[in-house]
């Protein structure tokens, strides 16, 4: 058995020591916004001007700690996905279990759910839970495209030894620029409404773990289509 490449072995004590970091971050967050908790409490009800502005700064950065404890969580769920447990598994049944949890969602923004999956697709290794997480994370991608309503579609095929699953919006598309870096991390056009800018390179990298490839295509003004790969094996 050959030794660990020198880098490898560095990247991979760096991501434990941001994980660790990460870690007593998030812990030491959730222990300043449960005394900001306490302090809001105090000023639940102002008396006048200066404890209604208190509570409204108070109340401006329980927001950013939430947030940041968000993005902590982000990012050590994007950390920690390596070698993931595969197990065999019905992709039909997890995309339609997906659907249903989504519809609500859907519904409320008025977007229409169709989905076309061939009765005859093979039994998948996945680990899903995993996998769950990364359609969903496509999903929610493809429902900010579509702030208006419109349609989301998800279709698969065989091919080859593969199982190719795309999800196609009908949304407002992505930029030439925008497309060559949705997948590093921490990259987001969502600044402004709290993204993490690690949704998509958190699905790629699950995609990765299961052996797998996703690629986009995307056309301003007509929308964008997202293909998972995924490889067939035999399953025991």
């Amino acid at each position: 058995m050959s030794a660990p490449h020198p880098a490898t072995e560095d990247y991979a004590v760096l991501a434990e020591l941001a994980g660790g970091f990460i870690h007593e971050i998030k812990n030491h967050l959730n222990t300043l916004n449960l005394n900001l908790q306490l302090l809001a409490e105090d000023f639940q009800n102002p008396e006048n001007q200066r404890e209604r502005r208190a509570l409204t700064r108070v109340q401006k950065v329980q927001g950013e700690c939430e947030r940041l404890v968000a993005l902590s969580n982000d990012f050590l769920r994007f950390a920690r996905i390596k070698d993931l447990p595969l197990e065999p598994a019905d992709l039909p049944r997890l995309i339609e279990d997906m659907v249903d949890f989504f519809t609500p969602t859907a519904r409320a923004t008025n977007i229409d759910i169709k989905t076309f999956l061939p009765a005859d697709l093979p039994t998948l290794r996945l680990n899903t839970e995993m996998m769950r997480q990364a359609l969903l994370n496509l999903m929610l991608n493809a429902a900010q495209a579509m702030p208006k309503g419109g349609e989301l579609t998800l279709q698969a095929t065989v091919e080859n030894s593969q199982v190719a699953l795309s999800l196609i919006d009908t949304g407002t598309g992505i930029e030439p620029e925008v497309l060559t870096k949705i997948f590093k991390p921490f990259y987001s056009t969502k600044s402004k409404s709290g993204g993490s800018g690690l949704g998509l390179p958190t699905t790629r990298k699950i995609i990765a773990a299961h052996g797998g490839t996703i690629d986009v295509q995307s056309e301003l003004g007509k929308g964008t289509k997202f293909t998972l790969r995924l490889p067939i094996t035999p399953v025991s």
